[in-house]
């Protein structure tokens, strides 16, 4: 059940500096409501775990900068008995043939029809070097995975012993480079200019969907969630090659985006950063530490979930910054300092619970997060698990690779 906090409905146990960035949404622009999941911490602008539903508008703020940022997850026709045995070699192999960070490992250039994509010309419209640009560094990235929290991991159901497979990343430089274009265009800057530095705590940039910036945000943003889907989709393949298997079932979604849905009989724009969909019916996939168990859900049709306009958790939620987990980075000298979690704290834990670790760093430790049990827990009035998936297999970048399309 959730509280509800100066009319914004929160989900979990509430942090004080989300609620009052949420506070601050439900200030600006045409808000219908303001929601925050259970997962929800401190963001930019918009809480992450937050929702905004508006009337007529759409936040780039919002959003954020990793458009289309999700998940993908496929149910693989192979058990855990075929892979225990090989899951190091499999590991390295994902390592090695997989780009992870802000470059392709490889020189494969991936073609894709969502280059003839109508909404291109929005670039065009802003100006052609833009257009050429952008698309030049969308063909060089489609299907790298990123660094910061973005993955690809191995699972095991427990029930079944099925093996599942499943990746989180989203649209990358290009995304990135659209939403600070979007935000220069809406404080009448130039799209190319370089970003002013911003607040956190900066109220939502707010556009009028009718409006000519507004209308080419959207078809921008929409564009971006069809490259974050061709890249998951692409990696999710490479990963099958590489372990002989073939997808059975598929979960796939965004959960940086905005959506036109209809909420009790009108049309309204949903933003939801760090939120999932789950209207009835409709699976997700709710992603938790590289030390616990994921799980796939399914929205219900309850009265509570109409309340939350068809949202949920999509992970389980910091509770630590990434600078609190492992210290400030000096890219001068490649070192950190004022770090509380250690890597070998990390390894322990990883160690103990059975997973083959490749990469990551320790702020993405399973101590920089919160239990998913009960953050779940929260929302079981919304959403059914049907799925409890164990990682046994866990790839990332490396600790410090520098990644500005992070998350």
């Amino acid at each position: 059940m959730y509280q509800t906090i100066n009319q914004v409905k929160v989900w979990g146990t509430p942090l004080e500096n989300a609620v009052s960035q949420a506070v601050t949404c439900a200030r600006h622009g045409n808000v219908v409501q303001v929601l925050l999941m259970a997962d929800h911490h401190k963001g930019y602008s918009q809480p992450v775990g937050g929702v905004v539903v508006y009337d007529g508008q759409i936040s780039p703020s919002g959003v954020g900068y990793d458009i289309a940022c999700g998940n993908k997850a496929v149910k693989t026709n192979l058990k855990h008995d075929d892979i225990k045995n090989d899951i190091r070699n499999i590991m390295d192999s994902i390592a090695k043939g997989i780009s992870f960070g802000i470059g392709r490992s490889n020189n494969e250039k991936v073609e894709h029809e969502l280059f003839d994509d109508e909404n291109w010309h929005v670039y065009k419209e802003i100006g052609v070097q833009e257009h050429d640009s952008l698309k030049a560094l969308a063909r060089n990235q489609l299907g790298t995975v990123g660094s910061g929290n973005h993955f690809v991991d191995i699972f095991v159901e427990e029930a079944t012993g099925d093996v599942w497979v499943a990746n989180h990343f989203g649209s990358r430089g290009f995304g990135h480079k659209t939403a600070s274009g979007f935000l220069n265009l809406a404080q009448g800057k130039k799209f190319s200019d370089k970003a002013a530095g911003e607040s956190m705590d900066q109220a939502p940039t707010l556009l009028d969907l009718q409006s000519e910036v507004g209308d080419m945000y959207f078809r921008a943003m929409t564009l971006a969630g069809k490259y974050a889907y061709a890249g998951r989709d692409y990696v999710i393949n490479q990963v099958l090659a590489i372990m002989g298997a073939e997808s059975v079932f598929e979960v796939h979604n965004h959960h940086n985006f905005a959506w036109k849905e209809i909420h009790h009989g009108k049309e309204v724009v949903v933003v939801r950063k760090g939120a999932t969909p789950s209207a009835p019916n409709q699976l997700g996939f709710i992603g938790g530490s590289m030390g616990e168990f994921s799980v796939i859900v399914q929205g219900k049709d309850s009265g509570e979930n109409q309340d939350a306009y068809y949202s949920t958790v999509h992970g389980a939620g910091r509770i630590m910054s990434r600078t609190e987990a492992a210290g400030k980075m000096n890219w001068k000298t490649r070192s950190r300092k004022g770090g509380k979690i250690t890597v070998e704290q990390m390894r322990g834990a990883i160690q103990e619970f059975g997973v083959e670790l490749r990469g990551a760093g320790t702020d993405e430790s399973p101590f920089v997060y919160k239990n998913l049990h009960d953050v779940l827990d929260a929302h079981k009035e919304t959403i059914d698990v049907l799925h409890v998936l164990k990682p046994v297999g866990v790839c990332m970048a490396g600790a410090d690779e520098f990644d500005p399309y992070k998350d």
